[in-house]
C-alpha cells in the first residue's frame, strides 16, 4: 500500500543518506585502525539514527496508512493492516 506524500518521503530519503553517509565514515575509521571506542560510539549513532528513521516510518504509517483502512469501513482492508501490524510487532518484540 503506497503511503508517503512528497514531504514525509524525502525526509526519511535525507535522513538515510545521512546515516548512509555515517556508515560510509564509520568504514573509514575501520580501514585506519581507529580506537575501538570511537569505533563502537559511531555505531550507537548509527543504530540511534536507524531507530530514529523506523519510529517515524511506523509513526507515518499509523497516521496514514491504518487511518485510511479503518475510515474506509472496508473489512477486508482493516483486516490486512491490522495482520500487517500484528506480523510487525511480533519481529520488534524478539
Amino acid at each position: 500500500m503506497k503511503s508517503k506524500t512528497g514531504a514525509e518521503h524525502k525526509s526519511q530519503l535525507n535522513r538515510l543518506k545521512r546515516i548512509e553517509g555515517q556508515i560510509r565514515g564509520l568504514i573509514n575509521m575501520v580501514e585506519d585502525h581507529r580506537y575501538c571506542i570511537d569505533i563502537l560510539t559511531q555505531i550507537k549513532a548509527i543504530k540511534s539514527a536507524i531507530s530514529s528513521v523506523e519510529a517515524n516510518v511506523v509513526e507515518e504509517h499509523l497516521n496514514h496508512c491504518v487511518t485510511r483502512a479503518v475510515q474506509s469501513k472496508n473489512q477486508n482492508e482493516t483486516k490486512e493492516i491490522i495482520s500487517e501490524i500484528r506480523d510487525l510487532l511480533k519481529k520488534t518484540v524478539k
